[in-house]
């Protein structure tokens, strides 16, 4: 491999991705195996190269991962706390698997610089987990969905990360409807309902959740999903254009 150029991106800058899927009623996120150290777990992200804004390189970032693109990204929040990856416990941990990994593409300048402090800009995504075919980067092993009431211990602090995204995707969650990036093309009102409970870890009642939701005036209805007797059929909706 070729050493790792660091002068190719923006110095002590990063970019750290909370992927958001949703399946059998979890709200998910997809986090990465990584192939150096000793069980180290950590959220899709990258660096942000010069030629490229921040917001360019988190859409890079996302299809790297997903394969998809034109996907809903929000940016919200910064996380830069003066001690932040140079106060880590995973610090040493990190420094010493990237020169285990490949000492000629790391060496002492590059894993000094990999291991400085870093302010890291948050984004989450949603994407329909079913669409995602999940393509791991060059220190990964693997990429997992996992439930977000299960994650592992990630590095640094990947796991407040992801509770930050958790509460800003519950705050913006009625204001912008992103929910509904979570759901296929066509859906029953009782699939959003789950979604809802999903996100906020809670049950809400049918009736007044569906007077809730078609007062906002953004749902198209289709027709009837007929799965049995005809009077109990849901009604199934799309999102208006």
């Amino acid at each position: 491999m070729d050493k790792f150029r660091t002068g190719d991106y923006i110095a002590q800058l990063s970019i750290d991705c909370v992927i958001f899927g949703y399946k059998n009623k979890e709200l998910k996120v997809l986090i990465s195996k990584l192939s150096y150290g000793k069980d180290l777990w950590s959220l899709p992200g990258g660096y942000i190269l010069q030629t490229e804004s921040i917001d360019q390189a988190a859409s890079r970032i996302l299809m790297e991962r997903t394969g998809l693109d034109n996907i809903y990204l929000e940016q919200f929040r910064a996380f830069g706390g003066p001690d932040r990856i140079i106060g880590s416990g995973y610090r040493e941990m990190v420094r010493a698997g990237l020169k285990d990994f490949d000492p000629k593409k790391f060496d002492d300048e590059a894993i000094d610089w990999v291991t400085n402090r870093f302010v890291c800009i948050g984004y989450y995504a949603l994407v329909d987990l079913n669409r995602v075919d999940p393509k791991i980067g060059e220190f990964e092993e693997f990429l997992k969905w996992v439930s977000i009431e299960d994650l592992p211990e990630m590095t640094h602090d990947h796991n407040e990360i992801v509770g930050e995204a958790h509460k800003s995707l519950r705050q913006n969650l009625d204001e912008k409807l992103i929910g509904f990036n979570l759901l296929p093309d066509e859906f029953t009102m009782r699939e959003v309902k789950e979604l809802y409970e999903a996100v906020y870890d809670k049950e809400f009642p049918m009736n007044n959740f569906q007077k809730k939701i078609l007062g906002l005036d953004v749902l198209e209805r289709l027709g009837k999903k007929y799965t049995g007797a005809q009077n109990r059929a849901p009604y199934i909706y799309r999102f208006k254009s």
